[in-house]
């Protein structure tokens, strides 16, 4: 009888476990899609200093994951550099890269041998998931009140007149 109750204790316990177990994963994550807020985050760039995602509201921010490895981010690398500098003094705009499974020294000796001079955040705390990022290059495009406009998965080339273009409509409105 004893060995019954005991089992039936073990029994119950075991089932309050597995259901605050089940009920704490229950939880909904966030998913970054367009239309939705972007997830916040806060990394350090490659020189030290930290980024907070959303200390850049009032700004339209396109957020590039890329890696130095990945052929076709280096594809598109100097379309951005070209867009980064066109845009330059331009304060309603930022363009925030951030390293996607890559060494950051590799990265930097990349960018410095290729002329590349884009903020380079660190993923360290796996910023990429919570993105979904599936592959790279994969970039999101942020209005001024830090709604994700777009998600474009594959390289661009970031200096063409229609992406200029869209640049100034985003940052010329309210949505």
């Amino acid at each position: 009888m004893k060995k019954t109750i005991i089992l039936l204790f073990i029994f119950a316990a075991g089932i309050v476990a597995v259901s605050l177990i089940i009920k704490h994963d229950d939880t909904v994550r966030k998913v970054a899609a367009v239309g939705l807020d972007a997830p916040d985050f806060e990394l350090k760039d490659t020189e030290g200093r930290g980024w907070r995602l959303s200390e850049l509201s009032g700004k339209v921010v396109f957020l590039n994951f890329w890696a130095s490895w990945c052929d076709t981010c280096r594809e598109e690398n100097p379309s951005i550099q070209k867009l980064i500098d066109a845009e330059k003094g331009n304060d309603t705009f930022v363009f925030v890269s951030v390293l996607y499974k890559d060494d950051p020294l590799k990265a930097m000796d990349y960018m410095k041998a290729n002329g590349l001079n884009f903020p380079v955040l660190i993923d360290n705390k796996n910023i990429a998931h919570e993105y979904g990022i599936k592959g790279i290059p994969e970039t999101f495009i942020l209005n001024r009140k830090g709604i994700i406009k777009g998600k474009i998965v594959g390289p661009q080339q970031w200096d063409a007149p229609d992406i200029r273009a869209a640049i100034r409509k985003l940052i010329n409105s309210d949505g």
